[in-house]
């Protein structure tokens, strides 16, 4: 397929080995293990939700803690979203998403502008899932954005279950990235893909 947005990449530091491919036109199917099952579930989440075909393999130094492997995935997602955007000729760049989660509001606002920043906001005191510092969703979101050259606003409006607000601010990512990597069917010349709600 001449057109098809897809990337493979491995990564192998002191800390991790990673092996990651991503398809940008998929259907939400995913193979995951990175040792972590909550990280495992937030990625397959971020898969179903952002309609990406996406395979993660990782082993890390979970020993330590799961700072090295949660970071060193999201640096090769984010590697691998940029590669397989290409040029970004004829995408609509710019993403949005209000994300519901029971209790929990979270926006996330993506600009796949080739200027890298994170802007993470949280009330103090945000609770972390049971088995998941909430500490390393902005993590790994700071390795995405670094990664994907893009411009990533996270705001937790509000949330009181820790396993609700890091869904929130995965499924949400995962959206605002769908639509921004979306092609503006207005745009003459580019193969257009549908965005399925």
């Amino acid at each position: 397929m001449p057109n098809a947005r897809t990337t493979r990449r491995a990564r192998k530091t002191a800390e991790t080995e990673i092996e990651l491919s991503i398809a940008l036109d998929g259907s939400g199917v995913s193979s995951i293990d990175t040792g972590i099952p909550f990280f495992d579930h937030m990625l397959t989440l971020f898969a179903k939700h952002g309609l990406f075909d996406l395979t993660v393999k990782a082993t890390g130094d979970l020993a330590v803690d799961f700072h090295h492997t949660v970071e060193d995935v999201g640096i090769v997602l984010g590697d691998c979203l940029r590669e397989a955007l290409g040029t970004k000729e004829g995408i609509c760049r710019y993403g949005c998403a209000y994300l519901p989660m029971d209790e929990t509001l979270a926006r996330v606002v993506v600009d796949l502008s080739n200027r890298p920043h994170l802007e993470f906001r949280a009330p103090a005191g945000t609770p972390s899932a049971p088995n998941f510092p909430f500490t390393l969703v902005e993590e790994f979101c700071r390795a995405v954005a670094a990664n994907l050259r893009a411009n990533i606003h996270v705001e937790l409006l509000y949330g009181r279950d820790g396993h609700h607000v890091a869904e929130a601010i995965f499924k949400g990512l995962a959206r605002a990235l769908r639509v921004a990597c979306e092609r503006d069917p207005r745009v003459k010349g580019i193969p257009s893909t549908k965005l399925a709600l």
